[in-house]
């Protein structure tokens, strides 16, 4: 068990909020989490509300509990490997793969893979995300970067925090972009009447910052190919903000379900292409791009196809 004891020197930012910023290490789902646990005083009074608001003296104890023995299979599924050395390990996960395990998702998961391939990660980051460091929705495709240690863990989750870790995708949209590139600022948070969906949310209403880049890459007729990169990492970032701007990604079953286009495919089309980061330790730049599935490929080459039909003939 762990124990931190902080002092307070500016009022008026949430407990939450405040919290993360003092202690990096800790993600503020996690803050949440230990506050909802009863493991945050203030002035030695249990802290009950993530909003709570902080005021200037005030004496904050966080106490973190041993990790609780991790209770989860090794699989033998198979792993697409882009890098790996002793510090981490990119993969190229495929679609229909969630990355750790909840509700519904106890086993045949990307953790579960890994505890199988990596016989020393189990309690790294967490009893249900061992040595994972950023997610992938379950049908977005590509390169993800999971920690073998818990330095390695710590070091990249700063890289992320930092913006100095790049995640670069690539996505089809319905529609067409009168602009060439450009940038969506519109915080996100959780829907307040479907608690499954994410949507655009005021930051005083719970939102969180979310920047996303975006630069048309191929025009399809009334469908675009897109390259993304995110500034932050919201849960499904890069669905929301499309679909905010009035471009929805082709095959999304959340945000723009309804919009058939005659290719089968396993969900969204929006794949973790290039992934560039600092290695822990040694400090040099790695980058890891990961193929375009099968299935991209094909639906990018029907697209083509149409596209080319549409297109006006000269004599």
């Amino acid at each position: 068990m762990t124990e931190i004891n902080l002092q307070v020197e500016e009022q008026g930012d949430r407990i939450d909020r405040y919290l993360s910023q003092q202690l990096p290490d800790l993600s503020r789902s996690r803050i949440q989490q230990l506050i909802e646990q009863e493991q945050v005083q203030v002035n030695d009074k249990v802290c009950t509300s993530k909003k709570a608001t902080v005021q200037s003296g005030d004496r904050i104890s966080i106490t973190i509990p041993e990790a609780k023995p991790l209770d989860l299979q090794p699989e033998a599924i198979p792993l697409d490997i882009l890098y790996e050395d002793d510090s981490l390990i990119i993969i190229n996960k495929p679609a229909d793969l969630v990355v750790h395990p909840a509700a519904g998702h106890e086993s045949g998961t990307l953790v579960n893979a890994l505890l199988a391939h990596c016989t020393n990660l189990a309690g790294i980051g967490g009893v249900q995300r061992p040595g994972i460091v950023h997610r992938l929705d379950k049908d977005t495709t590509g390169a993800i970067a999971i920690a073998k240690t818990d330095q390695a863990h710590q070091h990249l989750q700063a890289q992320l925090k930092a913006k100095t870790a790049q995640r670069e995708y690539l996505g089809v949209v319905h529609g067409a972009p009168s602009a060439e590139s450009g940038t969506i600022d519109q915080p996100i948070g959780r829907n307040p009447i479907d608690r499954k969906k994410m949507t655009i949310l005021p930051v005083d209403k719970g939102g969180r910052t979310a920047i996303t880049h975006w630069q048309v890459k191929e025009r399809l007729g009334n469908y675009t190919l897109i390259h993304f990169q995110l500034e932050t990492g919201r849960t499904h970032q890069i669905r929301v903000h499309s679909t905010h701007i009035g471009y929805p990604l082709v095959g999304d079953p959340v945000y723009s379900s309804g919009r058939s286009i005659g290719v089968n495919l396993p969900g969204q089309a929006l794949h973790a292409w290039r992934l560039r980061l600092q290695h822990p330790v040694s400090g040099e730049w790695i980058e890891a791009i990961a193929p375009l599935p099968t299935a991209f490929i094909k639906l990018l080459d029907v697209l083509r196809l149409r596209a080319a039909s549409l297109a006006p003939r000269h004599p």
